[in-house]
């Protein structure tokens, strides 16, 4: 395939070579419509590239199927037998993946620590979740994959189970055992799903984790506007193999997915296919090779009260399988503040905003964006940070349970709790009751409970107590966790 072509931009460029004049949506007509103090801040560009895909990109019937060429560029780039665009993000590129590999109460092998996404897919198809419970550093009170084995163990126990998915790498970039998953699903002629939604840059560098199409799996979902160049909710699902019908997976998508897709989206990710096949492991190597990851994990590793988790870390026995070194997790505990606190405090005065805090970390991306001046910018505010911690108030202490005390037991299916019958109860009684709805620290999206779960006093603590020190949970009715919307039980 000749990849220095990229149709959609291509389509588009001619669009307005040919002076074709719309009378469809959307009614700004090229922008001509818009609020001038609209396109002051948007530019006239996002405007004139704003078009229908179908009587736009493409005429009435899509007889010059631009977007067809565009995502079978994108499947060879990578290897897949198919690709499909999704601008939607990859909250919707999971769901259509779930629903094309099981159905209604079926059952369907999960990490726990899957993204609020998964727990949706689940409530909107009504499948039957077994649980697979992450790798737990205590010490570092961080989850990592699970392992391939306890898929393998939950197979043995659920041989009805229909597929497995996993989230690798994570937010906080460990990497799963893909290629062991992947043989185990695979005796057993069930696919596996991988949430690779912050692995977009995986396939183009040697010195990466091995992404999910190398390893085997069947339906890999990536966030491109995550670690590529596409913009936000530019994202991509991908097929290989015979265990999912590529016909049913697109029916899926159509049922979930908008029928007035973005074209700016469209075209940013067939530009980003682009770029990458041309210069994506050149820019890779300025960030690896050249040690741009590694210079700025050693200096901020030379910041007093921060560590920069690596390898020795992360990986090992009952650990992560592999680490992305793009994402530098810093662990802040010496500076005795949490990292809520310290993002916050990065925005207000260096407006240097961090992918990711938590109870102790915060978290910066590398990308191959980024060069010496950004780095550099991101260590002086960070050493900045160090300087001023001690005036910092250290914040209420967060209650984070045991890995035992995390785990809820679920109790009903997350479609019943969420659809059925509910009441709004006060946070300090609803131990013992079962969750309706998703209580999720956001970022990075992991839900702590969600519906169908049984509340315990740990977990409700731990929200109860970050929300205090700093974490937001935005998806909960009362997000100030004062009350818990919960299930009403049949006597």
């Amino acid at each position: 395939m000749d990849h220095s072509r990229a149709p959609v931009l291509e389509a588009l460029a001619a669009y307005h070579a040919q002076g074709q004049l719309p009378f469809t949506p959307p009614g700004h007509k090229q922008g001509r419509g818009a609020d001038p103090r609209v396109r002051k801040v948007l530019g006239d560009a996002v405007f004139r590239s704003d078009v229908l895909a179908t009587s736009g990109l493409d005429d009435r019937t899509s007889s010059h199927g631009v977007l067809e060429q565009a995502q079978a560029l994108m499947a060879d780039a990578v290897g897949a037998d198919h690709t499909f665009f999704s601008t939607c993000g990859s909250s919707l590129s999971v769901k259509a993946a779930m629903l094309s590999a099981a159905g209604p109460h079926e059952k369907i092998l999960v990490g726990r620590d899957a993204h609020k996404s998964v727990v949706s897919g689940l409530i909107l198809s009504g499948m039957r979740p077994i649980w697979i419970d992450p790798q737990w550093d205590p010490g570092l009170h961080l989850a990592h994959p699970p392992a391939a084995s306890s898929f393998e163990a939950a197979f043995e126990e659920h041989p009805d189970a229909q597929s497995a998915l996993v989230t690798s790498p994570t937010p906080y970039g460990t990497c799963s055992d893909l290629h062991t998953l992947a043989e185990a699903c695979h005796r057993r002629g069930r696919p596996l799903i991988v949430d690779e939604a912050w692995g977009a840059h995986l396939p183009f560098h040697p010195r990466l984790p091995t992404w999910a199409m190398d390893a085997g799996a069947d339906v890999c979902v990536t966030s491109v506007h995550k670690m590529g160049s596409a913009l936000e909710q530019g994202s991509v699902f991908h097929l290989q193999g015979p265990l999912i019908d590529p016909a049913v997976l697109k029916s899926r998508e159509d049922l979930l997915g908008t029928t007035s897709p973005s074209s700016l989206l469209y075209a940013a990710l067939d530009g980003w296919r682009r770029q990458m096949v041309e210069h994506g492991q050149a820019l890779y190597d300025d960030a690896l090779a050249l040690a741009l990851a590694e210079s700025v994990r050693e200096r901020i590793e030379g910041i007093g009260g921060m560590h920069v988790h690596g390898r020795e870390d992360f990986c090992g026995p009952g650990l992560a399988r592999d680490i992305d070194p793009l994402q530098v997790i810093i662990d802040i505990t010496g500076l005795g503040i949490p990292g809520y606190h310290a993002a916050d405090w990065l925005r207000t005065h260096h407006r240097i905003n961090l992918h990711l805090s938590d109870h102790r970390r915060i978290s910066a991306q590398l990308t191959h964006a980024d060069d010496e001046r950004s780095a550099t910018t991101l260590v002086d505010a960070l050493r900045d940070l160090a300087a001023h911690a001690g005036n910092l108030p250290p914040g209420p202490k967060i209650h984070v349970p045991d890995p035992a005390d995390l785990r809820l037991e679920q109790d009903m299916l997350p479609r019943d709790a969420y659809f059925g019958p509910t009441e709004q109860v006060p946070w300090q009684k609803a131990a013992g009751r079962i969750a309706a709805e998703m209580l999720t620290p956001y970022p990075p999206g992991i839900p702590a409970a969600l519906p169908g779960e049984r509340l315990t006093p740990h977990v409700l603590s731990y929200l109860r107590s970050g929300i205090d020190a700093g974490m937001v949970v935005p998806d909960a009715a009362d997000t100030e966790l004062t009350s818990v919307r919960v299930a009403v039980e049949k006597n």
